[in-house]
Order: C-alpha cells, then sequence, then structure tokens
C-alpha cells in the first residue's frame, strides 16, 4: 500500500526502560508506519542500559523522532512527560518491548476520519517468545459506539480492553488525563476518563499491535500487592461513574465485587502472611465501599453470579477460599 502523509500530525509516545532486546524491532515498526506524518517521542526513563544511546541514534537515522532523557520515574512518569511536549492533533501510546503492524496507524486514522470518532481501537494479538500459540485479546468484530455503549464496553471490557496503547486518540479530549505516578494497572485508572470525553469510539478487529508476554515485564511479574492497584482504581471509576454515568453505577459494582474476590484467590494462592492479612483488610474494606448491586443489571446475572456477590458482601474470605477450592474465576 502506497505511503500516506497526512494531514493530522500524530504523536506516538514510547517510554523506553531495560529494554534493549526488544526495542529495535518496536521502533522499526513505528517508524516504517505507512502513515508517515508522524512525531516520534521516545521518553527514556532513566534506563541503566544501552537504551539511552540507542534512542539517541534512533533520533540521528528520523528526524520525526524526539528524545527525552529523564530520571526514572516509572511507567506514567513517562507517559506524562511525553503527553507534556506532544504537538500533535492525534496520540498514541506503544510499550517498547512490543510492535506495531505497518499499517496501525493508516487504519486508525482512517477509521476515525471516516465515522468521525474520537476514540479509534484496532485488534490485539498476545505473542509470545516461547512456542506458546499466540491468540487476539481483542474481540472478534467491529462496531462504531457512542459515549454510552464505549462506557459500557470498557467496564465489561468487551469491545474495549483496558490499555491505551492499541488506540488512537484525539489529543485535545485526553491531553489533560495523567497518568497515575507510582501506581500499578496506570490504564484503568486512566482509560474511563478518556472513553468519557468521546463522543464516539471506532473498533476494528483487524490486528494492529503485537503484544509481547514476556517474564521481565510488569504484568509478567508474579503477584504481589502492588496488583491491588486495580482494585483502588476501580474503586475511582464506580465513584466517577456515580456522578457522570449514574445508569451504570450497578456495572461498576458487580465488577468491583468480582475483582476483589478475584485479588482476594491470587492472594490466598501466592502470599503468605502478613501480605496475605494487609491484602484482604484492604479488599474488606472495599467491599464495605460498595453498595450491593440491585436493579437490573444485576437481575441479568445468573444465579450463581448473585450467590457469589453476596457471599462476597457477607463473608469475603470465605467466598475466595471456596471459589479457589472449586477452581472459579482463576
Amino acid at each position: 500500500m502506497e505511503d500516506l502523509i497526512g494531514d493530522d500530525l500524530i504523536s506516538i509516545i514510547i517510554p523506553v526502560y531495560k529494554v534493549e532486546k526488544y526495542f529495535d524491532k518496536c521502533i522499526e515498526s513505528v517508524v516504517n508506519q505507512s502513515y508517515r506524518n508522524l512525531e516520534i517521542i521516545l521518553v527514556d526513563d532513566g534506563s541503566p542500559d544501552n537504551c539511552p544511546a540507542m534512542c539517541d541514534a534512533w533520533a540521528q537515522k528520523d528526524s520525526r523522532i524526539k528524545v527525552i532523557h529523564k530520571a526514572n520515574g516509572g511507567l506514567s512518569d513517562a507517559r506524562n512527560a511525553g503527553m507534556a511536549v506532544a504537538t500533535g492533533e492525534l496520540m498514541g501510546f506503544v510499550d517498547s518491548d512490543d510492535w506495531i503492524d505497518l499499517d496501525m496507524y493508516r487504519q486508525l486514522h482512517e477509521l476515525m476520519t471516516a465515522d468521525g470518532s474520537d476514540i479509534a481501537a484496532c485488534g490485539v494479538e498476545m505473542v509470545w517468545e516461547d512456542e506458546t500459540p499466540s491468540r487476539q485479546l481483542t474481540k472478534s468484530g467491529c462496531c462504531v459506539l457512542n459515549q454510552e455503549e464505549a462506557m459500557r464496553a470498557i467496564i465489561e471490557e468487551s469491545w474495549l480492553k483496558q490499555p491505551v496503547w492499541y488506540k488512537l486518540y484525539k489529543t485535545a479530549y485526553i491531553h489533560d488525563i495523567l497518568f497515575p505516578v507510582d501506581k500499578y494497572h496506570e490504564d484503568v485508572f486512566w482509560s474511563y476518563q478518556a472513553v468519557a470525553k468521546a463522543n464516539k469510539v471506532s473498533v476494528t478487529d483487524k490486528v494492529g499491535y503485537y503484544y509481547v508476554q514476556h517474564s521481565g515485564s510488569i504484568m509478567g511479574e508474579s503477584y504481589s500487592l502492588k496488583r491491588l492497584d486495580a482494585v483502588e482504581a476501580k474503586k475511582n471509576r464506580m465513584v466517577f461513574i456515580r456522578e457522570h454515568f449514574p445508569g451504570m453505577e450497578t456495572l461498576t459494582q458487580i465488577d468491583l465485587l468480582f475483582s476483589c474476590m478475584y485479588h482476594g484467590q491470587m492472594a490466598i494462592k501466592y502470599l503468605e502472611n502478613p501480605e496475605r492479612k494487609r491484602t484482604f483488610t484492604f479488599l474488606k474494606d472495599a467491599v464495605l465501599y460498595c453498595p450491593m448491586p440491585h436493579g437490573d443489571e444485576y437481575k441479568k446475572k445468573s444465579i450463581k453470579q448473585r450467590f457469589w456477590m453476596r457471599l462476597a458482601k457477607r463473608n469475603l474470605v470465605l467466598a475466595c477460599w471456596i471459589r479457589g477450592g472449586l477452581g472459579i474465576g482463576l
């Protein structure tokens, strides 16, 4: 396909930290995009390896590349630093240990233009470094979602998943939404806020993003107390939805309860005391903070799902032990 210069400048923010093995493949997939009007922002987050020099070398090769060298502050801090200097009308994010299809940004740009949307999302394929067969993370099918449909989709993780890196955004809508520094699951804190500002979201299942699974990544690490940040993010989301999308509050309550059960089961399986006790203290507070779901959304759930929610509200620890023993939810 012939290269497209493109009227809209797309700023692509790529945090860089200890990814020597993957870096060149990632950057090659970005600089060789068929959509050429790009501003590529490499944020060296104080990487202790050869990545800072690799960033500078790439900037020498391609005038579209800008490099920020900063002290280590984590993924969120690096993304925020990139967003602060981005000048494009549109914005995307890529993690530096992944890679993208050469037509990804052309495809997303065309989708946004055709549908008049504020966010566009492509398909994601999970790929492993070993012989594990790849699989698609995102749902099959294409659609255009209005604001409420998109919010439901991000809460239920149906048409939209939490990660920011397989989407293209109108910068004007998201430039002031900062990623939470020193938090895991930063996208869970961020994505619902971005969706809340979008009037329309386009989704295609054509794979554009290749999400690499390896032990060195944050998500490849063993379970720890840091993973509870996801529960905090969902508590925040529940409050936000109550205020701005009250008709979907029950959805966030249901999701929070099942998230608490999941993390409780993970704590039982992987943590020893006192970390397990600390986990359940945190989760019990979250369950108390979450009203018992009710209404039509609750009634749509199966009898088994309603049973687990009621049990979690009464005795979270018991619910987690029983679910773990039955092999449910992990």
